[in-house]
């Protein structure tokens, strides 16, 4: 067999990585500087400890399931709805794109992206809803992410990773301990208001005229258009002088607009008659589904199980992981068919 000349590739181990982010901004996380690992590991030949992270995060069972997760409308008829797993792959782009303009660590900003939302329940954050009473303190998606990669599927990530995945929500407190999490923290905002006001649009929910107009005229078009003027406010806003604090943050005329954008996404999308006209059946499923499982462990798969932890905790492992269509399959299984609860489609096909 003919050698490739010797100019045709270069080989690049996981040192020449580490020597490649020294060019980063002096606020970017170098991954030969990670707080390392519950669990010390040997490094690895060709990838950093965030490259793995993101490897292992990719081949996880939680990964897999996002796919049939519900991102806003229950049940949609439709292809091109987006699901927990395009929104996970948006917000992915996102996240890069900004580490990306801020000389941030992007292998990093990927990994968390990528883990984001692991912990969500089926049914979207009704499936929160559903859970908080069994949970002291409410139960919340981000923990349970967390909880995933620590305890259920034990991934070892590093603990750059773990906090971006525990603080991504804006609802948290302490916010990420890295630039690199505050940019996740923008692309999920960016991703579900930009490609659910178009889902919205598409279904008939709402018009385009009826986006408020200040977001209308900053961000555009819903899409690609949204989401690129969207990303360019941040980077404008994180390099701004007037940026004292050093965080990453959107330009303050954009955030306005921002705002407005969502709260109109929570009045007239999130908490509209299509979106909510279905929330007491698919809390009434989760809750039927936790009782049942309270009353018999015993149909809690080994697999997926913490046999360290409480009852209650394991019910809601299990149940939390389930996507949309096997909790209603299970639901219609366990319960005859005068208590069967169904989810018809509630928007058109796209």
């Amino acid at each position: 067999m003919t050698a490739a000349p010797a100019s045709t590739f270069r080989f690049t181990d996981r040192a020449a990585r580490e020597r490649a982010e020294e060019q980063l901004a002096p606020a970017a996380v170098r991954s030969s500087a990670t707080r390392g690992r519950a669990h010390p590991e040997p490094e690895d030949q060709l990838r950093t400890a965030f490259e793995r992270d993101r490897d292992r995060i990719l081949h996880a069972k939680a990964f897999r399931r996002l796919k049939h997760k519900t991102q806003v409308f229950l049940n949609p008829d439709g292809d091109h709805y987006v699901t927990r797993l395009t929104h996970t792959l948006q917000v992915t782009q996102v996240a890069r794109s900004l580490a990306r303009a801020l000389a941030l660590n992007e292998t990093l900003a990927e990994a968390i992206a990528l883990a984001h939302d692991l912990g969500h329940s089926p049914f979207g954050h009704l499936g929160e809803d559903a859970l908080e009473p069994y949970v002291p303190g409410g139960w919340h998606h981000a923990a349970q992410g967390v909880r995933i990669v620590e305890v259920l599927e034990q991934l070892n990530l590093t603990w750059e990773v773990r906090d971006g995945v525990r603080a991504h929500s804006w609802k948290i407190d302490p916010p990420p301990s890295t630039h690199e999490g505050e940019c996740v923290r923008y692309a999920d905002r960016i991703g579900y208001l930009s490609h659910d006001a178009l889902d919205a649009i598409r279904a008939g929910v709402v018009r385009f005229q009826d986006l408020p107009e200040r977001a209308r005229d900053v961000f555009g078009e819903p899409g690609s258009e949204m989401v690129g003027t969207m990303i360019e406010a941040v980077v404008e806003g994180s390099l701004s002088p007037g940026n004292t604090a050093g965080a990453v943050v959107m330009a303050p005329a954009p955030l306005e607009a921002m705002h407005e954008l969502r709260a109109f996404m929570f009045e007239r999308v999130y908490n509209s008659q299509t979106a909510a006209g279905q929330k007491h059946v698919a809390i009434d499923v989760i809750r039927r589904l936790v009782d049942h499982h309270l009353a018999h462990p015993e149909l809690i798969p080994a697999s997926y199980r913490d046999t360290e932890a409480d009852a209650v905790t394991q019910v809601v492992d299990y149940v939390s992981g389930m996507t949309d269509r096997f909790a209603l399959s299970m639901h219609d299984r366990l319960f005859d068919s005068d208590a069967t609860i169904r989810m018809t489609p509630l928007l058109p096909p796209l």
